[in-house]
């Protein structure tokens, strides 16, 4: 039997909304959920899951660059995430303040991507690059 864990976010949720809007454009992306929160897949890979623990709801959890990961680190709002950390993932704290710079989550949900996806997924990226929509959107505007 498989058990169900309780959704750790509000459907309404204008981070959660970014997120998705974030990560819908790239090739083979789907959502699915996952321990009570969404993950986004390239294919059956998850490139980015949303909210790292109850402690942190509004974090995204990614997998970049192993050379650029340490420099990442350093950065305030970034930080290693529980379970997914030691695979060499980490977790950018995200929100609705001036704080979050939704042009460098892009950035990094796009370089997670190609961190996991398979080379076709990638070739197709390639070809018809994503442009992050990085402004706020409400539910009525998507």
């Amino acid at each position: 039997m498989e058990r169900q864990h309780p959704l750790l976010f509000e459907e309404g949720d204008p981070v959660v909304a970014r997120v998705r809007a974030l990560c819908a454009p790239y090739p083979e992306s789907a959502e699915v959920m996952a321990w009570g929160r969404p993950t986004f897949r390239a294919g059956k890979k998850i490139f980015v899951t949303l909210g790292s623990s109850m402690q942190r709801p509004h974090a995204i959890v990614v997998k970049p660059d192993a050379e650029e990961r340490r420099a990442l680190l350093e950065l305030p709002r970034i930080f290693v995430p529980p379970y997914f950390g030691p695979g060499g993932w980490i977790g950018a704290d995200v929100d609705e303040s001036p704080e979050t710079d939704w042009t460098f989550i892009a950035e990094l949900i796009d370089a997670s991507y190609r961190q996991v996806a398979l080379k076709r997924q990638i070739a197709a990226l390639d070809a018809h690059p994503v442009v992050p929509i990085v402004e706020a959107t409400t539910p009525a505007q998507e």
